[in-house]
This record gives structure tokens, sequence and C-alpha cells, in this order.
């Protein structure tokens, strides 16, 4: 029987103490048994449809503060992360579910080479989700100890008899060969899913979130839970947060581990590495394939205003393999990251400071300068590739205002556009969310260059 956090208090007579504006509850579970550090096995993770590994940025520095060698996980790197409209169908820059499938069991039979361990724990997110879904279900099983699913479209985006080929229709035979049987998960593997109370913007009834209002879309709120799994309701994050909200840190630790984690906040280090990839957007589609003669500049900049602070801190120019860095800088700096690639704006990225070191800090150019922003003397963009911005659930301020193009009620944006005069050009431009505040410089539009406030957390 599956019993929420909210009964268990309700019986107990608990509940007025523990009700809060982002209350969660958790199916009942048994944990495995404790394991130490040694034992636990390596960990792959998986991001989302068009997305980067740099997305498990702040999970990768969690595990390491709670003992996790470095060397013992890896972040994927889809080649072309985005899903084809049709599944059947090539579609330039789009990868199909044999693509993922594939890709990931390589990067699997890597990390265990590299670790000598018979089995690895799989960690996705949306998309993610589905392609370990895939690789386990077809073959994969004995290479797998445990399969962590966040925020993943287990019974579809939306359930229609139109475009039955495409990967997020739940009534599509990718995903009915996925839920096929009594049981929605494969022996041998341990299931956890992940999934919003409400706030996921892909488990909605509503066809709004995809661009069909008013149109029911045959999926739940529940969607992403998996008959035979340990299937956990977060509380009010969103569908991003699934993977990478300390909550979901949490239970990813546990459920792997065994064992609760010792801290959840990152431990810092005395000196920061970063380095990573340069990849493109050909066409403006997301790609994670390498950049060759892309240049990529790192500045010390005041927290305040976004001014430089001294000569570049690192320069360095890619080659075949797109490789950047690596860049040695203080985990109390904050900093602005210049990358110019061919054919696409020059794009001035100012990040809070890095308390650990990552060399999956990869990076992409900005979207190009499209019609709405024709006539802008400048373009700051404030971007939170780790989530949405929820209104009124989180603090969101760009320029000293809730963003206009923020939507309120289930949190669908990540992204905000602040188009300036030439008379601006310049200015500083602070960017808040919740207790992360990064300050950007405004830049000439008319020199193809765009501003960037991109938030850790």
């Amino acid at each position: 029987m599956n019993l929420s956090r909210r009964s268990i208090l309700k019986a107990a007579g608990l509940l007025p103490l523990a009700a809060s504006t982002r209350e969660w509850r958790a199916f009942a579970q048994s944990a495995p048994a404790a394991s130490p550090a040694a034992e636990i096995p390596p960990m792959l993770f998986v991001h989302g449809n068009g997305d980067q590994a740099p997305v498990w940025l702040t999970t990768f520095w969690r595990m390491e503060s709670n003992g996790i060698p470095r060397e013992r996980m890896f972040a994927i790197n889809f080649t072309d992360p985005q899903a084809r409209t049709d599944d059947t169908v090539a579609q330039p820059q789009h990868s199909s579910t044999e693509d993922q499938r594939r890709e990931l069991s390589e990067a699997i039979a890597d990390l265990k080479r590299r670790t000598g361990a018979a089995r690895v724990a799989l960690i996705g997110n949306s998309r993610g989700g589905n392609s370990i879904r895939s690789f386990i279900k077809r073959g994969g099983a004995a290479d797998v100890s445990h399969a962590v699913l966040c925020g993943t479209p287990n019974h579809g985006v939306f359930v229609t008899d139109d475009n039955l080929g495409n990967e997020f229709n739940g009534r599509g035979p990718f995903l009915r060969g996925l839920n096929e049987g009594e049981s929605e998960v494969v022996p041998g593997v341990a299931f956890l899913t992940l999934r919003s109370d409400g706030q996921d913007k892909y488990a909605q009834q509503d066809g709004r979130f995809i661009g069909k209002p008013g149109v029911p879309t045959g999926v739940t709120t529940d969607g992403p839970a998996l008959a035979g799994a340990t299937n956990l309701v977060l509380g009010t994050i969103d569908h991003r947060e699934t993977a990478f909200h300390p909550r979901a840190f949490r239970e990813i630790f546990k459920f792997v581990a065994g064992r609760e984690p010792a801290r959840i906040a990152i431990v810092g280090e005395t000196q920061v590495s970063l380095s990573g990839l340069v990849t493109g957007t050909p066409g403006g589609v997301q790609t994670n394939r390498p950049v060759t003669d892309a240049t990529v500049e790192i500045y010390r900049v005041s927290p305040d205003s976004g001014e430089r602070i001294g000569a570049a801190l690192h320069v360095s120019h890619t080659k075949a393999d797109g490789r950047w860095g690596p860049a040695l800088v203080d985990p109390a700096w904050c900093l602005e990251m210049v990358l110019a690639s061919p054919g696409e704006p020059i794009t001035h990225t100012y990040r809070s400071p890095f308390p650990r070191s990552s060399d999956i800090l990869h990076l992409r150019a900005a979207k190009p300068l499209g019609s709405a922003d024709a006539g802008a003397g400048a373009v700051v963009i404030m971007a939170r590739p780790r989530g949405y911005f929820g209104l009124p659930r989180d603090v969101v301020l760009f320029d000293g205002r809730e963003p206009a193009d923020v939507k309120s009620g289930v949190p669908t944006d990540w992204s905000a556009t602040l188009r300036l005069s030439a008379a601006e050009v310049g200015r500083p431009v602070a960017g808040l969310f919740n207790e992360e505040r990064i300050v950007a410089r405004a830049w000439p539009a008319a020199e193809n260059r765009i501003a960037v406030a991109e938030l850790t957390y």
C-alpha cells in the first residue's frame, strides 16, 4: 500500500506542524543496505532533450562532497540531443531512440571498463530516462544495478492517435513497448522514479503546455510513475528540479548508496580547475558536436557591477575535439566567460563563483539575434539550466522587476530576455533567483554580442 507523507502525518496528528508551501510527500520504501563508498556502483548521468552533460554539475559536486570519487561518475553528452519529430524519419541534427540507446550502451561499456565494475547505476532526467529504459529493456539489464528516472515522461507527454511515431506519444510503439506487461520495470534492476506534485510542465492534463490549450493530453501528474518501481513525489518542484533540486539529490544518493547523504551542501575546494567542450547550434538546433576554432576567454568580475577585474585569467582556442581549458580560478571569484564560435553570436556568460572543479563545463553560444531583437541596443538573458522560474513560488527579479516573459503558475520558462536601448549599452544588469544573484554587463547587439547571466542553482 502506498502511503503519502501527508497521510502519515495526519494519522499521527502532526500535519499542522509539517505543512508548508513546498510540502513533499513520498511513498513508503525500504532503503537498500548501507554500503561504503568503494562498494557504491559507478554512476552514469543521462541528460534530457536538447541538454548537455553540465546540467549535472551541482549533482557531481554534491556527490563528491559525500565522498564519491570523481572518477566513478560520468555524464554522457549525446551527439544530437534533440529528439526527432517522428522517431522513424531521419532529421538533421536530431537523434532517434536507437541513436540514444547505442550511445548510452557505449558509455556504459566504457565506464565499466575504466572502473572494473560489473554493473553501473544510471540516473536520467526527462528524455534521458527514456534512453535508460530502452537500454535496459533491450538486453542491458545485466549491466545495470539501479535506474533512477527523474521527471521522465514514462507514459508520454501526450496520448493520441496523431503522430504515433513521436517518442513522447504514450500511444506510440516506443513507449508502449517499454510499458508492456503487468510490471513496467525489468527484473534484476532497482528502479526509482522521482516526480513533481503537479508542477511538471510535461505531466499536465491540459495541452496548453505543449501548444494545445484546452485539449486533454491523456496524461496526468502521475505519468512519470512506473508499476513495479519505487515511486516518490518530491513536492512542488518543476520538471528539471526532479533531477537537480537538493531534494532530488537526497533521494538519488540514498537509493544508490543505501544510506542518507552526510550533507546536501557543497564542500568547496581551495583551488578550482575548469574545462570542457565548446559545442554548436547549427541552424539553431542544439547539438553537442565539438566546435573547432572557437575562442574562450575568462575574466574575474566584480559581483556588484559585473566589471572586469584585471586581464584575462584564461584564453584558449579549440581544436577538432572542441576542448577548452583547463582554467585555474579562485572559488570566491565571480566570472565572465566569453565564447566566440565561428558564425555564432559572441556570448558573454556571467557566472556565480564555482566552489569546485569541473571538466564538464561545456559551452554553447547563445541563440542568434532574431527579429524580436531588431532595434535593441543590447540583449541580456537570465538563464536557469537546472530548473524553471516559478511564479509566485520563487523570487525572480531581472533588472529589478519580475520578467514579463516568465509566466505564473506551473513553471514553464527557464530563461528571460531583456532588451535595452543603445543608450543603456555597458550598464550592469542584475539577475536574482531566490538567493543567487548575478550581475551581467550589457554588450552592444550591433557587434553581434549577447550577455547571459547563467544561474548555477
